[in-house]
């Protein structure tokens, strides 16, 4: 995780690399299982013989391991080559995950869901960077883009075919493809990503440097900010659509894949954009999501509005990401792996925030609309971080 560069300068072309694509693959991979636990948590905690709630505390150990994980990891690993670190974080997930498998009771599967978090966490963070040095810096951004896509198709296809064979045969099933696939991206990975070579000494201290720079964290506000804006109600989607709108269980799945199918065109379109022009890439997303999410709880009970909606916010929500990579990467230029690191963290810290502002607004009476309200208002907060950002920026300038 040093910073390094591919052995062959990367040169303007249409097409990124194929390692970009593999980075996507394996986040596809290892983010499906992100996705898949809540599709069979009924199933986990039947198996297990434990309460549903405590069953919730194997999602919440994942993303404490995401939160907390990465950074150290970054700094730990900062003199391995990156090709190394992408390799090991892959097959320490996958051992996790396999790990707690065969132990198969909540205590092993609590500890290993934590594990596979930090080695998650780690392999995110170091993707993000290595995409980047594979192409030129006018392409930073979109290279950010296509690597993180690889999430959207898991939230797409990933979680929910995995489901699907955890219950056509165990709940296990679909994780023991996850272990299989991320094996996969390892040995392809290995395999077929350039080598990197050192052009300066990897310096812990010149990475804790650069997290002093205050731009970093107004981008680091402005991630937390905006993800839980739009995942607040995207967590609440289900019961919403069955509750308030009156559409039939059989259908929340498939709006739910709206979402993804969203996010994956909004990946797509800020990653064309955000190398020129981040803070628009920024602001219009901040803006989709107050518009989208105002229309959700003001609309609330008509299907041929909401379900729209639905796929309207993961196209705003996911516009951003580009744009966030792309502003790390240019402030932290000279350090990038921890400030990469840490940018994961905001995004999970801000899905783990998520539950707790709307139990807080849930369990004082207020209707389920309200979580939408609360994304309008997180949503409406990003814009002048992101404005006091550009504004800092132009001073530095």
């Amino acid at each position: 995780m040093t910073s390094q560069v591919t052995s062959q300068t990367p040169v303007a072309s249409r097409r990124l690399p194929l390692g970009v694509y593999l980075l996507a693959f394996s986040l596809f991979s290892m983010g499906s299982a992100e996705f898949l636990l809540a599709g069979v948590l009924p199933a986990v905690a039947a198996d297990l013989d434990v309460s549903l709630a405590t069953a919730g505390g194997l999602i919440s150990a994942f993303a404490v391991g995401v939160v907390i994980g990465g950074p150290p990891l970054a700094v730990i690993g900062l003199r391995w080559p990156r090709r190394t670190a992408l390799a090991l974080t892959q097959v320490a997930f996958a051992a996790s995950i396999a790990v707690g498998l065969i132990l198969d009771s909540y205590g092993p599967l609590l500890i290993t869901r934590f594990v596979a978090g930090v080695a998650y966490a780690g392999f995110w963070a170091v993707a993000a960077v290595t995409a980047v040095s594979l192409v030129t810096p006018d392409r930073k951004a979109r290279a950010s883009g296509v690597v993180v896509s690889g999430l959207s198709l898991a939230m797409i296809f990933g979680g929910p075919a995995g489901t699907l064979i955890g219950y056509l045969t165990a709940w296990e099933g679909g994780f023991w493809l996850v272990v299989a696939l991320t094996l996969a991206g390892a040995a392809a990975v290995v395999v077929a990503m350039p080598k990197t070579a050192t052009t300066e000494d990897p310096s812990v201290r010149r990475e804790l440097g650069a997290m002093r720079r205050p731009q970093l964290w107004l981008v680091y506000a402005a991630t937390l900010l905006s993800t839980a804006a739009y995942m607040i109600t995207f967590n609440y989607l289900a019961a919403l659509l069955t509750g308030v709108t009156g559409i039939a269980d059989v259908w929340v799945g498939p709006i739910l894949v709206l979402f993804g199918v969203g996010a994956f065109a909004g990946l797509a379109m800020g990653g064309r954009i955000s190398d020129q022009r981040p803070y628009y890439a920024l602001v219009v997303g901040a803006v989709g999501i107050v518009i989208c999410s105002v229309l959700i709880a003001t609309a609330a009970e008509h299907a041929l509005a909401v379900v729209p909606l639905v796929l309207l916010l993961g196209v705003a929500g996911f516009v951003l990401n580009p744009a966030i990579y792309g502003r790390v990467f240019t402030i932290a230029s000279d350090a990038p792996t921890l400030a990469g690191a840490t940018t994961v963290s905001a995004f999970q810290l801000g899905i783990s925030l998520v539950p707790v502002l709307a139990g807080v607004a849930l369990n004082s009476g207020t209707p389920l609309t309200a979580v939408s309200w609360i994304g309008a208002g997180l949503a409406a907060l990003t814009i002048p971080v992101v404005l006091a950002e550009r504004t800092l920026n132009q001073r530095r300038r």
